[in-house]
């Protein structure tokens, strides 16, 4: 059985879930109607990772526009015009995300191509210097030979004193002239020797100079970048990508600055063994103290956080980190595997560490299960520290500046440890510091501590002092982070519209103005995002926008990416909207006043005066009321509702997120179903001819009104309305729904 077919099948949430993973990024349409072909295609067998693989990945994506092409193709009839026509389309967008993607792709070749042809050019000056330094060794190693051979002759010279003098004459001619020619050799080769050293030396500078170039390429550049991938993956960015491409450079990194470093090692030890007059010793102390200073920065910025801590951090509740050092394998580090600490410290002492001032044994709290030893891992060559049960038991505060919150307040959890390489021959304390965290101790606080974290993780600067972050930014800056982590939380290629972002402008600056280029260059204060409540509200801009993603995650996802909720509609729009269209039209808007509610708004005939039409909106639902109904089956009941705007049939929309009927009486027992209704707009609901009804229809009694499911009130002159068309009536709404959970429990 294909796995499209076992989808199919599902039911519930796990329909819904699955029907979240597809949207304008990839439309479910291509997956159903191409299913047989993309299930026979290897798309596990590209390496996303490596450049190598990127014609392959093309060829895959051109086949499957290709694919759906020819299937447009074969749509033919009435029936088929249409679908012909939106496959066609979908090919036509797949081919553009194709030519973006192969960009990427291209863009990110040549920077690897960048890299490897360094490493090349690097290979090869290092075995160049192997190669000199392996002549100069042999010319030493002669010269010590001829050297010894000199003082040999000296020796016998002195030997002769005790021969009668015509004998001796005649055999310290040959040996002083041989010694002549020794002494004279070795006076040449020692120039020479001096010349080889200096210009090995030149060369270990001119390799060093490559080294930093290219280690400032790999981590203040490519790290840095991935550091902030992770930063904004934490905002709902696209995941950082893996490691593996960042270590397999940095491992060529220590390989070759660790030759260099025993080449320069070997070289002092040929200048110890031969002393010659010049300036080679502090050439040499230089060059050592410069390749030390290249490794070390490269072991110590390589100690990084793979998978960071929450970044909300709650008290008493399990959470997870992992730590690894890119080039613990290479370096050998895990013979003697290190112990890695973790300890949550504040903003100051964050500072002072990377003051380097001394903060040894100091926190701000106490984390449980907090050492972890780090583990080798032979198949892919990693040295990491998996942290799986940590827990904060407690936090010490400091003093709030000003208006500050506790939500406010950053923390960070530094892990550190100590090992040595080279056989004790360079020892390292290594340290690093995690993206912010906010420590809640209570549910309640996860709203405002997610804005402090997604401020930060937006706006933060590279290279900046624990944790300072801009108070005001630009409108547009604000707008990128709002739909990063929109579409994250929707799981959709459906973010923010400009209309959406204009909406969302007038409601943070408390404008009427319709015009984007208005609020283009327009600054917005951390104040204004989640300090101060919007005029006439108890909540802030930041509280009112996380309410809309909760309610749209948790429950409206789907309808999200189908694009069947306008959501970020004021209701004077709706009103403008709706009155142009026929009886019967509406659509979904987010609520102004109450935060995570999503109203309707449709336009109908007064029921009170003939001829005239008005817009009516429904009391807002929120979440604890699409936990009792749904808002496909709730639309589904009001029957006066027959258009989404602008005018798509309600059934062709949301029929396929119905709740199935009932089954019928078992044990003769009928189960109940609750229904919505609105009682000004009640109609009979036809059933299927020739079956019987499977639920029992629902209707408020007189003593107990549930404005939340039935009430319902238009835009203008009610005078049980506030300004907001919007009741205010929370008890009765808690017996309400107290009422239909009641309604749902089988009859006894």
């Amino acid at each position: 059985m294909s796995m499209w077919i076992q989808a199919q099948q599902l039911q519930g949430d796990a329909l819904h879930q699955m029907q979240a993973l597809y949207g304008q990024h990839f439309p479910i349409e291509v997956r159903h109607y191409l299913a047989q072909w993309i299930e026979s295609q290897l798309w596990d067998s590209v390496e996303l990772s490596n450049p190598a693989e990127e014609a392959k990945a093309k060829r895959l994506l051109d086949n499957l526009v290709t694919e759906l092409q020819r299937k447009a193709q074969l749509q033919g009839g009435e029936d088929g015009f249409l679908l012909k026509i939106k496959l066609g389309h979908y090919a036509n967008q797949l081919k553009v995300n194709c030519v973006i993607g192969a960009k990427t792709l291209d863009s990110l070749s040549q920077r690897h191509q960048q890299v490897n042809q360094a490493f090349e050019e690097l290979r090869l000056a290092t075995q160049e210097t192997e190669n000199e330094l392996r002549k100069l060794q042999h010319s030493q190693e002669y010269f010590i030979i001829q050297y010894q051979e000199n003082l040999r002759l000296q020796a016998q010279l002195s030997s002769l004193s005790s021969l009668p003098p015509a004998e001796r004459t005649q055999r310290e001619t040959p040996l002083q002239s041989k010694r002549a020619t020794v002494e004279a050799w070795l006076a040449r080769e020692a120039s020479t020797l001096q010349k080889y050293r200096l210009d090995l030396s030149e060369q270990h500078q001119k390799t060093l100079t490559l080294l930093r170039k290219q280690q400032t390429l790999i981590l203040d550049e490519e790290l840095i970048q991935w550091k902030r991938r992770q930063q904004l993956a934490g905002n709902g960015g696209p995941h950082e990508g893996g490691l593996d491409v960042l270590q397999s450079w940095c491992e060529k990194l220590a390989d070759l600055i660790w030759t260099n470093r025993q080449q320069i090692r070997r070289c002092e030890h040929l200048t110890q063994q031969l002393p010659l007059p010049g300036s080679m010793e502090d050439l040499l102390n230089k060059l050592n103290s410069d390749i030390t200073d290249i490794i070390s920065a490269l072991v110590t910025s390589t100690f990084i956080i793979e998978k960071q801590p929450p970044q909300v951090l709650r008290t008493h509740t399990k959470f997870a980190a992992t730590v690894r050092l890119l080039v613990g394998g290479k370096l050998n580090v895990h013979m003697n595997p290190p112990q890695v600490k973790a300890v949550i410290v504040s903003e100051q002492q964050a500072k002072a560490l990377l003051k380097n001032e001394s903060t040894h044994s100091e926190s701000s709290g106490e984390i449980l299960n907090n050492n972890c030893v780090m583990e080798y891992h032979q198949g892919t060559g990693t040295l990491s520290a998996h942290f799986r049960n940590m827990s904060l038991k407690r936090i010490k505060r400091s003093d709030r500046r000003g208006a500050e919150s506790v939500t406010e307040e950053k923390f960070t959890v530094l892990f550190e440890s100590q090992f040595s390489i080279g056989g004790n021959e360079l020892v390292f304390h290594v340290k690093t510091l995690s993206l912010p965290v906010v420590v809640i101790v209570h549910g309640s606080q996860d709203n405002n501590a997610t804005a402090t974290v997604l401020w930060d993780n937006a706006f933060a600067e590279p290279g900046r002092v624990p944790f300072i972050v801009p108070d005001k930014i630009l409108w547009n800056q604000l707008c990128e982070a709002l739909d990063m982590k929109y579409k994250a939380e929707m799981h959709s290629g459906r973010g923010l519209s400009e209309n959406n972002l204009v909406f969302l402008a007038q409601k943070a600056f408390t404008s009427t103005s319709n015009n984007p280029e208005e609020y283009r260059n327009m600054t917005i204060s951390w104040a204004q995002f989640n300090r101060e409540n919007l005029p006439g509200r108890n909540f802030t801009f930041w509280q009112w926008f996380d309410g809309v993603m909760e309610l749209m995650k948790k429950h409206l996802k789907p309808h999200w990416n189908d694009g069947a909720i306008l959501g970020f509609v004021n209701k004077q729009q709706a009103q403008d909207m709706l009155m142009s269209k026929p009886n019967g039209s509406f659509l979904l808007r987010f609520s102004d006043s109450e935060i995570g509610g999503i109203t309707i708004a449709w336009v109908a005939e007064n029921p009170n005066k003939t001829g005239e039409r008005l817009v009516w909106n429904l009391l807002p639902y929120t979440s604890k009321d699409f936990s009792i109904r749904s808002l496909a089956d709730r639309i589904s009941d009001l029957n006066h509702l027959l258009f989404l705007y602008p005018d798509r049939s309600k059934d062709e929309v949301f029929s396929k997120y119905y709740t199935p009927p009932l089954s019928k009486a078992v044990d003769g027992y009928v189960k109940p179903q609750i229904k919505q209704v609105v009682p000004e707009f009640t109609t009979p609901n036809p059933e299927p001819s020739g079956t019987t009804p499977t639920f029992m229809d629902q209707t408020p009694s007189p003593s107990v009104v549930s404005p939340n499911n039935f009430a319902a009130y238009h835009s203008m002159g009610d005078t049980m309305l506030d300004a907001d068309a919007d009741f205010d009536l929370d008890d009765t709404m808690d017996v309400a729904r107290h009422v239909e959970e009641l309604l749902r429990r089988p009859l006894a």
